[in-house]
């Protein structure tokens, strides 16, 4: 007999996937099973992803193997990914599938944050539905730099927290937020490798046990202590171990254009329409109704520095490079 079952890609290695089926009604509804994917995923030039919701068939092979009257295979015999269910997005770096919240880390010092890249990574979050919450690292290093970091991203409207994972400062304030606002969405830590995501992780969550790597000396930069994207489940949510990456890789790396840039710049929506040139940049004309929400400390001057780089990479980018 088959039956059919939905469930999350929850890890993958080799062409073999673990899937978390639902608590259905059929005979393994609600294990965590082996499965490869059927061939026509290939030829489609599609593969799953860590975090797709999936629909899988098995047939009573594959349960006797579960339920121990056979020998259990790590081949996903008996289990195979039929259908991929629509993503709300897809990434190629890290590789993985409808993520819900982004925890964006960087540390306070060692090494020091480029606020640039921070705010373009906010900026790609937003624009594709994704909640971006900054976590400022190593506050014990340097608290009152983090201290500044953590009130620049709450007054542009952010949910931010500042911790220290080896003081435990912290940490109890983000396990609560994750606990009580995650809800069934995917989370990611991003940041480049040596910000701490591995050892934050083992902070809110010490079952984890998850591998961390020491900071080079030399570049000031952290080894890669993780290999593959891995889900951990939170409640109703999942937690996501990702390879270090400072920047998200979309399936379609069009971001967004120069003139969509305003609009993901949340502590700008109040100013918006308010400049006096109808096409107003926000970047230097006279009359601009940001530039003066900056310049009266409305705005903070890191944030519309990061605007800016934005704004001159964007300006330079042609159609043909979004193909």
């Amino acid at each position: 007999m088959q039956y059919e079952e939905c469930g999350r890609l929850i890890r993958g290695l080799g062409g073999l996937y673990e899937i978390k089926l639902d608590n259905g009604c059929t005979p393994l509804s609600g294990r965590t099973v082996a499965s490869r994917a059927k061939g026509n995923f290939r030829h489609a030039g599609l593969s799953p992803l860590v975090g797709d919701r999936v629909r899988v068939l098995y047939d009573d092979v594959a349960v006797s193997r579960y339920t121990g009257e056979r020998t259990q295979t790590d081949d996903g015999g008996g289990v195979v990914i039929a259908d991929i269910l629509p993503r709300t997005c897809a990434l190629i770096r890290p590789p993985m599938a409808n993520l819900g919240v982004l925890f964006i880390t960087f540390a306070a010092a060692k090494p020091d944050p480029v606020t640039e890249t921070i705010d373009k990574l906010i900026a790609i979050a937003e624009h594709n539905g994704i909640e971006p919450i900054p976590v400022i690292c190593k506050r014990d290093i340097a608290p009152e730099r983090a201290a500044e970091l953590k009130a620049i991203y709450e007054n542009a409207g952010f949910t931010a927290f500042s911790i220290s994972s080896l003081e435990d400062q912290g940490i109890a304030e983000l396990r609560e937020w994750i606990n009580c606002n995650l809800g069934d969405r995917i989370a990611a830590f991003s940041g480049a490798s040596g910000v701490g995501k591995s050892t934050l992780l083992n902070a809110l969550y010490p079952e984890l046990g998850l591998a961390t790597g020491e900071i080079s000396q030399k570049i000031s930069r952290g080894k890669h202590t993780t290999r593959r994207v891995e889900l951990y489940p939170v409640g109703e949510g999942y937690v996501a171990d990702t390879p270090g990456f400072s920047m998200l890789d979309f399936v379609r790396f069009d971001f967004f254009k120069k003139e969509d840039l305003p609009f993901v710049m949340r502590e700008f929506a109040p100013y918006i329409g308010a400049c006096r040139y109808t096409k107003c940049t926000h970047t230097k004309e006279e009359g601009c109704a940001i530039l003066a929400a900056v310049q009266a400390g409305r705005i903070s001057v890191s944030r519309h520095r990061g605007f800016l780089a934005m704004f001159e990479e964007l300006k330079h980018k042609n159609d043909w490079s979004k193909k």
